[in-house]
């Protein structure tokens, strides 16, 4: 049984604006109009044959918006939520033995939900080889072939470069100069973060070189229970883990490290000069995507999320526009995001958490308008899904259906609104909020009051076990 593992507990901070704390990249649809790089993940091992269930591994915030990914594709497998993260090494762990519950002689394919790989060919044939080299008891790693000195990514030293071979040595994200002479050096290779190997030999290496992480992590699964759809484990179990990634715990310690070299086209994304490298460009060198202008404009990733973007006589900036910020950049410091990330942090502000719109598990909302003592949103709830039985006790809100049916409850009364039907609920009212139908509910809300925080909400009841 071979069983494909997604990673999917990171957030992609140097991808902000878009991507967020409460919104990460891999539920972004960065390459494709149609599917977000977690889900082109899972149809990549589909294509390269595996279709065993996945297990996915996540944060305990992400669980509804990565369902909903797999939902949308018709897709069930086995989310296990971390109560925090603990790096690599425990996460894959984790799956380690719930895979083993499926299959003792499970074999892993373990692969980050952000990456892009375009190439299904080549993908496939190395993973044939790290398939054969699984089953020998090897654990196997993917060695990408470097086509640039890049210094954003760690490099694999091969004993034998240009074929199947032992690992000679895991390096350090490098300087300028160093990466250069990896390149040069011909026995260098990108460290992918891909592996293949036996769940049971994982473990087994994992026991032998990092023992903490194992007693902690098989401890934190003994004591897993089911959640709605969600595999929840022994929380101040696996706190006890000690945090540290697949190749320091394991890869580097161990004698059946095996890396398998990889010609074909790969990358992480990691900051938004990559995403102009994958990307189709225009005459003038240009990535434009969404509603852009240009004139005398050229080597620049123009991105329009919200509104029109112009640009005017610019040369080789990332411009990223969302609906509540933007962000303008020279692609060659595009790594620098970070510090108006941290900046954003210590400031106090929400940018780096949230959007505008604001992904719920029975929809989303998205704020229209806000002052000091009102806020307006768009409210959108999915057919068939219902906000928790809830209070307030500093607003009062008002609704305004826009279109679909709501079937609201306050207080004891219950009663159905239409579109152009309103209704107000005063501070302190319990109420509650459902579309009973086939399509999706909108509508409007108008909040008023002396404080507006999403953390003035009192839950009674709630089908999605929040708090």
């Amino acid at each position: 049984m071979i069983i494909p593992v997604l990673l999917a507990g990171g957030v992609g901070s140097r991808l902000w604006p878009v991507s967020r704390e409460l919104f990460p990249k891999q539920c972004i649809r960065l390459t494709s109009t149609e599917h977000s790089l977690i889900q082109q993940t899972i149809e990549r091992a589909q294509v390269a044959g595996l279709v065993e269930a996945p297990i996915v591994v996540c944060n305990d915030e992400h669980r509804f918006l990565i369902a909903q990914q797999l939902s949308d594709l018709n897709i069930k497998g086995d989310l296990i939520l971390e109560p925090q993260g603990r790096n690599t090494a425990p996460a894959i762990a984790l799956a380690a033995f719930q895979a083993l519950q499926r299959n003792p002689d499970a074999v892993l394919v373990v692969l980050p939900a952000d990456h892009v790989i375009q190439d299904q060919a080549a993908f496939g044939a190395v993973l044939q080889q790290a398939l054969e080299q699984a089953q020998a008891d090897k654990l196997v790693t993917f060695g990408v072939q470097p086509t640039y000195p890049e210094t954003g990514y760690g490099y694999i030293e091969a004993a034998q470069p240009g074929q199947v071979s032992a690992v000679a040595a895991f390096r350090e994200k490098p300087d300028a100069e160093t990466a250069a002479g990896y390149v040069q050096s011909g026995r260098h290779y990108w460290n992918s973060g891909m592996f293949v190997f036996k769940a049971s030999i994982y473990l087994d290496e994992l026991k032998r070189h990092q023992p903490a992480i194992y007693s902690a992590t098989e401890a934190a699964m003994a004591g897993e229970y089911n959640d709605l759809d969600f595999i929840r484990v022994d929380a101040e179990a696996f706190a006890k883990s000690p945090s540290d990634s697949i190749d320091y715990a394991i890869m580097e310690h161990t004698d059946r490290a095996v890396v398998v070299p990889y010609a074909g086209d790969w990358s992480d994304i990691g900051a938004w000069s990559a995403l102009y490298d994958l990307s189709d460009k225009d005459s003038d060198g240009n990535v434009l995507q969404g509603d852009v202008l240009t004139h005398q404009a050229s080597g620049n990733l123009i991105r329009a999320e919200s509104r029109l973007v112009a640009a005017v006589g610019v040369n080789d900036l990332a411009i990223i526009e969302t609906d509540d910020a933007v962000l303008v950049i020279p692609r060659e410091r595009a790594q620098d995001v970070k510090e108006i990330v941290n900046q954003i942090k210590q400031d106090g502000r929400s940018e780096h958490q949230l959007h505008a719109r604001v992904h719920r598990p029975w929809g989303a909302y998205k704020t229209i308008n806000m002052g000091e003592r009102h806020q307006v949103k768009r409210i959108t709830v999915k057919p068939g899904e219902k906000l928790s039985v809830q209070m307030h006790h500093h607003r009062a809100e008002h609704w305004v259906v826009v279109s679909g049916t709501a079937n609201v409850t306050i207080g004891d009364d219950t009663r159905m609104l239409s579109e152009n039907e309103s209704v107000y609920i005063p501070i302190g009212t319990v109420h509650a909020l459902e579309n009973p139908g086939k399509i999706p509910l909108e509508l409007i809300e108008v909040q008023t009051g002396s404080y507006l925080g999403e953390d003035d909400i009192v839950r009674f009841t709630d089908r999605y076990g929040r708090s």
